[in-house]
């Protein structure tokens, strides 16, 4: 999806590329001014360094790697947040480690984009499409409504309730700069309600499992992964990338589990129609920040089986328009802000 220019079709977006490699560094910033509505700004070569330019050059974006001397891109966000607010998409070849992942997301990075790795001459142009893109769309997101969740470690209860019957299945969408928002519901929402949850993220099939893993230090829900075959148990939260499709159907047992599939244009609804299939009154749609017009057909779907639709007030998000569609085509029965979406999923599931 193209982002709009907001300064007019003349005005380039400009770019910060912080990267401790020189070689990096020339290439990202050749690879960004190929094309014509780009412009690289500057280079910095750690953390401290970005910080200071941003300051001093105010980039629209700024490219972030991680491993970096000095201060390192953990580290620089943090300042960045606080100092000199400005979007980020962390370009690194740390993208396959997923706990690094889940920080750079939970402390407000727009999108996390693995670094072409190996020779620059074919490997980055690889990925020029998605790089270009993400500068694009970060330019354009409500960037006032990004900040770092703040998380404390849990200790997750060893009850039996994941064995026990489930009286509400959550459904949860979103595509870029969910993942934040994601992190913030769920360390918010109650885990003794009676329900399950699942949830499509924007997020690599590579990294899911140690993303889950690190996640699970911070919630009293057990997340774990959307795996074919798994059966859905109460108090857990599954998650799976939206580059996969995901469904939930009965086994031979009568069980309700998920069955993974080939990617589809629209997973969102892919889930979502399944699920009204299965859970009819028992489910609950759910629709965070993102881009794109997924979901809209699978809340319809959810509606008509009795289920209830809830979305993410469109002042709150960081990109409006998986919510704002919902509503515009009159598919959603509850409005909240993200402070709120907790408490409106605890007062459904609890009817």
């Amino acid at each position: 999806m193209e982002a709009e220019n907001k300064s007019g079709m003349d005005r380039k977006y400009k770019v910060l590329v912080v990267d401790d490699a020189t070689f990096m560094t020339k290439a990202i910033s050749d690879l960004l001014e190929s094309d014509p509505e780009i412009e690289v700004i500057g280079v910095a070569r750690n953390g401290a360094e970005g910080l200071r330019k941003i300051k001093e050059l105010h980039p629209d974006v700024i490219t972030l790697d991680i491993d970096m001397p000095v201060m390192d891109g953990l580290q620089a966000i943090r300042h960045i947040m606080i100092e000199s607010p400005v979007p980020i998409v962390v370009l690194s070849s740390l993208f396959s480690d997923g706990s690094i992942t889940f920080e750079a997301l939970r402390l407000g990075v727009v999108d996390f984009v693995a670094k072409p790795s190996g020779a620059i001459s074919s490997d980055i142009h690889v990925a020029k499409q998605q790089i270009v893109g993400r500068i694009k769309l970060a330019t354009a997101v409500n960037f006032q409504n990004i900040r770092r969740v703040r998380v404390k470690k849990h200790r997750q209860s060893s009850s039996d309730k994941e064995n026990a019957s489930f009286s509400s299945l959550l459904v949860i969408g979103t595509s870029l700069t969910g993942p934040n928002s994601f992190i913030r519901l769920m360390t918010r929402l109650e885990a003794d309600l009676s329900a399950a949850a699942v949830i499509m993220l924007e997020i690599s099939p590579k990294i899911i499992h140690s993303f889950v893993e690190r996640f699970n230090e911070f919630t009293s829900w057990k997340i774990a992964v959307a795996e074919h075959g798994k059966i859905l148990q109460r108090g857990v939260c599954y998650i799976q990338s939206n580059l996969l499709s995901l469904t939930i159907e009965f086994n031979d047992y009568g069980d309700p589990c998920f069955k993974t599939g080939t990617p589809t244009d629209k997973p969102l609804d892919t889930l979502f129609l399944s699920a009204a299939e299965i859970f009819a009154e028992k489910t609950v749609g759910i629709l965070l920040t993102g881009y794109g017009d997924d979901g809209s057909e699978g809340f319809a779907a959810i509606q008509a089986k009795g289920g209830t639709t809830i979305v993410q007030s469109v002042e709150s998000c960081i990109y409006p328009n998986l919510a704002a569609m919902a509503i515009q085509r009159k598919l959603v029965d509850i409005v909240a802000e993200e402070d709120k979406l907790a408490e409106a999923i605890s007062s459904v599931v609890k009817k």
